[in-house]
């Protein structure tokens, strides 16, 4: 059997539908100019003529079945865009929200996706309503091996600063440093003297919680917070805890993303620290040498662990079975961007 110049034509409309994808078919055609049909055998010569006879409708069948296995596969599709997730989990606290908020956008080259991609709780209270910005930057991914450019607006990290507060991961009560003789008021005698004279060799606690949501701003330069924290310093006397003083912190700290694996992880260092007293029942502080202290507790002990949180990094939302290669990192006003190759790999798991 000989087919003579068959074409197929196809049109498609894919649509954001409350979030999802919606494909259809609006058009589906084929033209068949012949099929030459031959016939070997005893008595081909007898089915030979009845296909010549039928040449016209075999032709017909034909123009008709391909449009409809299509459209049948084009279902097929659209039934697996509709249980595409609409979040990924990131731990037991959050997940990111990965709707569709605007129809996909086609050129010659490229299609673009526009997700919510927000952080939100898992009990859908906090960040919910995180407003979502459209991300625009003359930034660009310039490598030619890139094949996919992500580009995350810096309300992504603000929703997650958001989450992670409310859900009161941000609250560490240090009761060993490197420097252990500093939890004891024996190490505070020459800093703060009054409270060693209050309780001699006591040892303490330093409670320590993130007042607000971090603010977070993304520039060309790289990733900015700012943080504002307590530091109740507890002491341990005869069994009870006894707070005696509160210091409130200001934290300029800056960050770095970096790709693991299909996650974006990260970083941060504290650039300046600033502490005043917020209230003490062990009357006034020398409060530059008491910063200098929490200066260091907060960048070896704190810093340290809230970076070993960030290197897990979160997902990105990319299809299932596709990995970053050779991804690169650029920054600009308001937003990160993350120009990468990508291979198809069926053990990735997203």
């Amino acid at each position: 059997m000989k087919v003579k110049d068959m074409e197929v034509g196809l049109t498609l409309d894919l649509k954001d539908l409350g979030g999802f994808l919606k494909l259809s078919v609006p058009e589906c055609g084929c033209y068949v100019e012949a099929i030459s049909i031959k016939i070997d055998g005893g008595s081909s010569w007898l089915y030979q003529g009845v296909v010549g006879a039928f040449q016209g409708k075999i032709v017909s069948a034909v123009e008709e079945a391909i449009p409809q296995k299509i459209t049948e596969e084009m279902l097929k599709l659209d039934a697996l865009l509709q249980d595409l997730p609409n979040k990924i989990p990131v731990g037991d606290v959050a997940s990111l929200n990965v709707t569709f908020v605007s129809d996909p956008v086609l050129s010659n080259s490229s299609i673009d996706f526009k997700v919510n991609g927000l952080f939100t709780a898992e009990d859908q209270i906090f960040a919910s309503n995180y407003p979502h910005r459209q991300q625009t930057t003359s930034v660009t991914c310039s490598g030619a091996n890139e094949m996919i450019k992500i580009s995350l607006h810096e309300n992504v990290l603000q929703s997650a600063s958001l989450v992670y507060f409310y859900a009161d991961y941000m609250h560490w009560l240090v009761d060993k440093i490197p420097d252990q003789a500093l939890l004891n008021t024996a190490g505070w005698k020459y800093i703060v003297p009054q409270l060693y004279k209050q309780y001699p060799n006591d040892d303490m606690h330093l409670n320590i919680s993130v007042s607000a949501p971090p603010l977070v701003k993304v520039t060309k330069q790289g990733i900015g917070a700012t943080i504002y924290a307590d530091v109740i310093i507890d002491v341990l006397d005869a069994n009870e805890v006894i707070p005696v003083a509160c210091i409130s912190l200001v934290i300029d700290a800056s960050g770095s993303a970096h790709i693991l694996w299909n996650n974006l992880a990260g970083s941060i260092r504290v650039e300046y620290l600033s502490a005043t007293l917020k209230w003490s029942n062990i009357g006034n502080l020398h409060m530059l040498l008491v910063q200098t202290v929490l200066s260091t507790v907060i960048k070896t002990v704190v810093v340290p662990y809230v970076n070993l949180h960030l290197m897990r990094g979160f997902p990105l939302p990319l299809p299932h079975g596709f990995a970053l290669e050779n991804a690169r990192i650029r920054y600009a006003d308001s937003g990160i961007l993350i120009c990468s190759n990508v291979s198809y790999k069926t053990s990735v798991l997203i």
